[in-house]
């Protein structure tokens, strides 16, 4: 069985070796890049399965990065910071990331999320394929592809897993609590912050983010429901 893939862009060489060596350990393929201004190619070459991406990098920013890359991928990006505010856990949201960690790392933690974040991607393998259709929204599992209207979309991970959430129940209202459960897995809570950023994205992308809602409503207290045209 082949090792599930790592990109891991960070300058620190001393960070580097110590969580390749780790990731290394618990059974990951790790590829090291050093310099922001390669991180893009290295994407499309080594096609990770997830990225752990440090936010000051030489060359490009880890910021400049996660906008960049979501334009042609989808897996988890993983952000390391050495800040632990709100405006950065926004912040990092609106750009694309999927979760996010403060320095220094605690190894069993890193591991903990990396599962966490790969558990989805695991599932889409082991899924036969499946297209969801409802009516200008067609999702395809198979290919994790989601158009509406006629365009493709390009979507973060949780964005992809929060839409198919919704879609699957359709006319339903699905509560922040399940969102929680299936963006991060039952081992970590989500904030409601977090949710509420990820459906304004999502709200956004299928020109929706103009009250009142016509595609993603919010229902009072109690969560959020794809409208069943």
């Amino acid at each position: 069985m082949s090792k599930t893939r790592i990109l891991l862009i960070e300058d620190d060489a001393e960070i580097s070796r110590l969580t390749a060596m780790y990731l290394d350990v618990e059974g990951y393929q790790v590829d090291v890049i050093d310099d922001g201004s390669l991180a893009l190619e290295a994407i499309k070459v080594t096609k990770p399965e997830l990225i752990i991406l440090d936010l000051m990098l030489p060359g490009m920013s880890g910021i400049e990065i996660c906008k960049a890359a979501r334009e042609f991928y989808q897996p988890p990006i993983l952000i390391l910071t050495a800040c632990d505010d709100d405006v950065s856990e926004v912040s990092l949201l609106k750009m694309g990331a999927d979760d996010y960690l403060v320095k220094p790392l605690r190894p069993h933690v890193l591991v903990a999320r990396i599962e966490a974040l790969l558990r989805r991607n695991q599932n889409y393998h082991n899924k036969p394929t499946n297209t969801q259709s409802n009516s200008a929204l067609i999702i395809n599992e198979a290919s994790n592809q989601v158009t509406f209207q006629g365009k493709l979309l390009t979507l973060t991970g949780s964005e992809y897993e929060m839409l198919k959430l919704l879609h699957q129940n359709a006319g339903e209202v699905i509560s922040r609590e399940q969102c929680c459960q299936v963006l991060r897995g039952i081992d970590y809570d989500f904030s409601n912050r977090s949710i509420d950023m990820r459906i304004s994205g999502l709200r956004k992308k299928l020109g929706d983010d103009q009250v009142p809602y016509k595609i993603i409503t919010t229902i009072r207290n109690q969560g959020y429901k794809l409208i069943n045209e």
